[in-house]
């Protein structure tokens, strides 16, 4: 028999977190019930112990007034000493319904007994007076015994009734403390069950939406078994996949353009070899049986070396414009860039000279398209910026990156985008142009996607974010250095592995 399991979901665990909490909200319920019938019974223990209290009170007074009429004889002692002894007869008889309701009972009977005795006591001594002084003086020792009794047992009762209130408040303290700290424990237990299982996945989820919004494309692993995380991931994912294929068709629609802009160059150069084949192939049809053979041989190797040259031309376009799979492969940084300025000579205005500065031997190991790509673009912001005069200085040169060199990265702007690391050895290559610089409200948005600041229908904004996508794909960094009227200056630093060295 097959058994199916249940998914999770988001709503039964905040329904859980919910249960929890109403939970404790009864036993804070039930504990503030507890608290109030404990502090009722504290009450009424003290209440009780006040009353043994001036209960032991009552029999002290009874003490004095009894040694005062022994030494002095006044009846207003003896009358006291009556008063006090009904005030002790009247406080067990109206607490007796308290004092019951405590393990008392046998003293307070004593009590009650010995009081009697007392009293009868006193009322002989009075009675034998000055004429039986024998009798008097045995039933003074008799007062006195019963008096001592009597202060002896209250004394106790008070004692024993402070003892079970000390108690009952220590044990009340103990039971709120613990009761509290367990509440605080389960309070913390659920909120950390509902950061766990509901806040974290939805975390994760933030931290990727905003790294999509940054033009990161990654897609994301299911963080959560629930049924609604598993929803969104899936919806985010495809998300992810269609802005990937509309990125990669925008992409395209860019690189056509600049496949546009190449043409113009690419068809002036061309334009050059098949002159020189047409005037060669013309010379010999005029001289056809004049020549000599080494005048001839000279002309086909004039035919055949222009015929190269276009042959050259016409595939590096190819290149560039063919769909094929990344393949990395030793490329000059020289020849690269001598390709991209030829690739641009017919968008190159007469009077902006393109100087470049690159080492003969310093190569590196790419995607030759891509980088094509890269540098092209680079290239023809900088013609834009530059106008119809000026100069754009290409350099390059093998550096180890540092930690300082991150830091010392020239400009005002010399943070460094991408994915450089220190230790590793580098190609710094920089494109200059004296143009009039990147205004400073622009210079932090400059590589963000669909940023422009041409007019409507002349870019889409996508120039250097493929830019940045590309030399960030090669583990390399970008940085910028602009400043209103002094030109700017892309700083771009591509790792070498072992095999490019």
């Amino acid at each position: 028999m097959r058994v199916m399991k249940l998914q999770s979901s988001l709503r039964q665990k905040i329904t859980l977190g919910y249960l929890g909490y109403y939970a404790i909200a009864l036993l804070i319920v039930a504990l503030s019930l507890f608290t109030y019938i404990e502090l009722r019974l504290i009450e009424q223990k003290i209440r009780v112990g006040e009353r043994i209290t001036e209960l032991f009170d009552a029999t002290l007074e009874i003490r004095r007034f009894e040694k005062n009429y022994f030494l002095y004889r006044q009846a207003a002692d003896f009358r006291e000493v009556n008063r006090y002894a009904a005030k002790v007869d009247e406080l067990l008889e109206s607490s007796a319904a308290d004092f019951t309701g405590l393990a008392l009972a046998p003293q307070i009977l004593t009590v009650k007994n010995e009081v009697r005795a007392y009293r009868a006591l006193m009322a002989e001594y009075v009675r034998a007076g000055i004429a039986e002084p024998r009798r008097a003086e045995l039933l003074e020792a008799q007062i006195r015994k019963v008096g001592k009794d009597v202060v002896a047992i209250t004394e106790g009762m008070a004692g024993t009734e402070q003892r079970l209130i000390r108690a009952t408040l220590d044990r009340f303290r103990a039971t709120l403390l613990i009761s509290i700290a367990l509440l605080s424990l389960a309070m913390m237990g659920i909120g950390w069950m509902l950061s766990r299982m509901v806040v974290r996945p939805l975390r994760h989820m933030d931290r990727c939406v905003e790294a999509v919004s940054s033009g990161r494309l990654d897609r994301i692993a299911v963080p959560s078994g629930d049924r609604e995380i598993i929803s969104i991931t899936h919806a985010f994912n495809r998300m992810i996949g269609e802005l990937e294929l509309r990125q990669k068709r925008l992409l395209r629609s860019e690189k056509l353009a600049s496949l546009g802009t190449m043409l113009a160059g690419v068809a002036h150069e061309l334009n050059n070899p098949l002159s020189n084949i047409s005037l060669s192939c013309q010379i010999m049809l005029e001289e056809v049986g004049e020549n000599e053979p080494e005048r001839k041989k000279e002309l086909l190797d004039q035919i055949d070396e222009q015929t190269e040259r276009a042959r050259k031309i016409v595939r590096a376009l190819l290149d560039f414009a063919r769909d094929r799979p990344v393949k990395r492969e030793k490329v000059s940084v020289a020849a690269l860039f001598d390709e991209v300025v030829l690739f641009l000579k017919g968008e190159t205005p007469p009077g902006v000279r393109i100087v470049t500065d690159i080492p003969a031997g310093l190569a590196l190991y790419a995607d030759r398209q891509r980088l094509e790509q890269a540098f092209l673009n680079l290239i023809k912001n900088a013609l834009e910026a530059t106008g119809s005069s000026g100069e754009i200085r290409i350099g390059a040169a093998r550096h180890r990156l540092t930690a300082e060199s991150f830091a010392a990265a020239p400009g005002r702007d010399s943070r460094f985008l991408g994915k450089c690391y220190p230790g590793a050895a580098a190609v710094d290559i920089e494109i200059r142009d004296s143009g009039p610089g990147i205004p400073a409200d622009v210079l932090p948005r400059i590589f963000d996607p669909f940023f422009t600041t041409k007019d409507v229908g002349r870019g889409m904004g996508l120039g250097l974010f493929i830019v940045y996508e590309i030399i960030e794909e090669y583990n390399g960094c970008i940085s910028v250095d602009s400043e209103p009227g002094r030109g700017t200056a892309f700083h771009i630093r591509l790792p070498l592995d072992a095999a490019g060295q």
